[in-house]
């Protein structure tokens, strides 16, 4: 064999040895094709975390320009997204968490500037990477029960489609306490987006049941055809708050131009120590370990779900490079506070490239580069439709509910934790309240049932944790009077 011959061959394998494209059964092809439709289902978040972030006002009325946070949102998901899958070797792919960018815009930005709540996101970022790198971090996820690690998968496949019924309008609010949720438009089933997820939704059932390749890609392209094709005819237009058969957040149709260039100011415009001279010590401290516990489990969660729902999970829940994947979670909410993004996390929407058989950290390189490119292409990430999206999340959740048959319910100690744990994710929209839930219900009950020593005390410790994380608001009010 000549030498022109075998060197491609040789750098073929080194990189098959480096992302175990055959020892974790997989293809490139279809790590490809994985990686594709992650970016596919969380591109959304592209344009909704300028939403979140760009059109809010901060203590001193600044505000973050909506063109900049969407470059620096893409920009941050793909670094991060590459980097995990370059050093994690794992498919999940990384974005700005929708819980942190929520509570900095609706609670933080109040009483800090932009750059005062970006610095205390940096400041959680490297408490979570000090936390990993010694190795604590590591223990308290050994620490969790078996029967709590799966009930995290299941939880968050049940939150996961949760979030595409809503997102698709499949659920919406009553705007009533009771109930708080119907189904649809007053009970009905009649909008154009909604009747769309649900001719998604059918051709992804269908395809997975018939077991064809690309299935959850190919229902995507097929429905975002008929979407564009739907709208081009009828002229349904934005939902934008009011109109409730409009589309939610974008509208399926071909754009217009297809290059932009990005805007990179906000990198960089962080204070670090600001807040803590704005509004005190403790107060900054109090925001610092609410960011600390919602970043920390809710990755913590994340990552169990997907190793869990890829086969790359041991029986102890534990998976290949974990202390690695720790570190590097903790690094994504540096960087994202960095440049203004707001902390980048692992996305539980990387279930969905895993649903179409991704196994390694070459479909998150994928990802993060079609995230890099999507910082110049923007206008095509309005493409897909979020109802089209919101399909593949159903399915995905389906798949990971599954998982809750490894559950051994012959014990009630066990059956209610389990139980809280999964069901206080959706109805919560938090995976961090229901982790927590679900720990202080372990180890009260198991303690009480006469099982007191077979619970870890780091499990003690972070259940003690939780229940400050839970009463954080009366402790912020008692700090405030001090």
């Amino acid at each position: 064999m000549s030498a022109s011959t075998s060197a491609p061959t040789t750098a073929k394998g080194r990189f098959d040895r480096f992302f175990e494209i055959s020892a974790r059964g997989t293809t490139w092809g279809t790590e490809v094709r994985g990686g594709v439709l992650t970016f596919v289902t969380m591109a959304y978040i592209v344009i909704l975390n300028p939403l979140i972030l760009g059109g809010t006002k901060d203590v001193v009325g600044h505000t973050l320009g909506t063109t900049q946070v969407a470059a620096v949102t893409a920009l941050s998901a793909g670094v991060m997204t590459v980097l995990f899958g370059l050093i994690a070797r794992l498919p999940f792919a990384f974005a700005a968490g929708l819980g942190i960018n929520s509570f900095l815009a609706v609670n933080v930005v109040k009483i800090l500037t932009w750059q005062e709540a970006m610095g205390l996101v940096v400041i959680n970022g490297i408490i979570i990477v000090l936390l990993s790198a010694t190795g604590l971090r590591k223990l308290i996820f050994n620490a969790v029960p078996a029967p709590l690690k799966t009930a995290i998968t299941v939880g968050i496949g049940l939150f996961i489609a949760f979030i595409g019924f809503v997102d698709s309008g499949f659920v919406r609010t009553t705007t009533l306490s009771s109930p708080p949720v119907q189904l649809g438009e007053a009970g009905s089933i009649a909008t154009l987006p909604t009747i769309t997820f649900l001719i998604a939704l059918i051709i992804m059932g269908v395809l997975m049941a018939r077991k064809v390749k690309g299935a959850l890609l190919i229902g995507i392209v097929a429905a975002t055809v008929v979407a564009i094709i739907a709208e081009a005819i009828w002229h349904v237009g934005p939902s934008m708050g009011k109109n409730p058969a409009g589309w939610n957040l974008t509208v399926p149709q071909l754009p217009t131009s297809l290059v932009s260039l990005p805007d990179l100011s906000l990198v960089g415009q962080v204070d670090l120590f600001g807040s803590f001279g704005r509004i005190g010590a403790l107060a900054a401290i109090m925001l610092i370990f609410t960011l600390v516990f919602t970043n920390f489990f809710d990755a913590m969660g994340s990552m169990t779900g997907l190793a869990r729902s890829a086969g790359l999970a041991n029986e102890d829940g534990t998976f290949p490079r974990l202390q690695s994947s720790l570190i590097v979670e903790g690094v994504g909410a540096i960087v994202g506070g960095g440049v203004s993004a707001s902390s980048n996390t692992v996305f539980v929407e990387s279930a969905s490239g895993i649903g179409e058989g991704a196994k390694t950290g070459f479909a998150s390189v994928v990802t993060g580069v079609l995230f890099l490119l999507a910082m110049f292409f923007t206008p095509l990430t309005q493409v897909v439709p979020l109802e089209v999206a919101a399909a593949a999340l159903v399915v995905v959740g389906a798949l990971m509910v599954v998982q809750i048959r490894h559950i051994d319910f012959s014990e009630f100690s066990v059956v209610l934790p389990v139980f809280l744990t999964i069901i206080v994710m959706p109805l919560t929209y938090s995976i961090a309240n229901g982790i927590g839930v679900g720990f202080i219900s372990w180890v009260l009950i198991r303690s009480l049932a006469g099982k007191a020593r077979q619970i870890s005390p780091l499990l003690w410790i972070v259940a003690a944790g939780f229940l400050i994380y839970f009463a954080r608001g009366p402790i912020e009010g008692l700090l405030g009077q001090v």
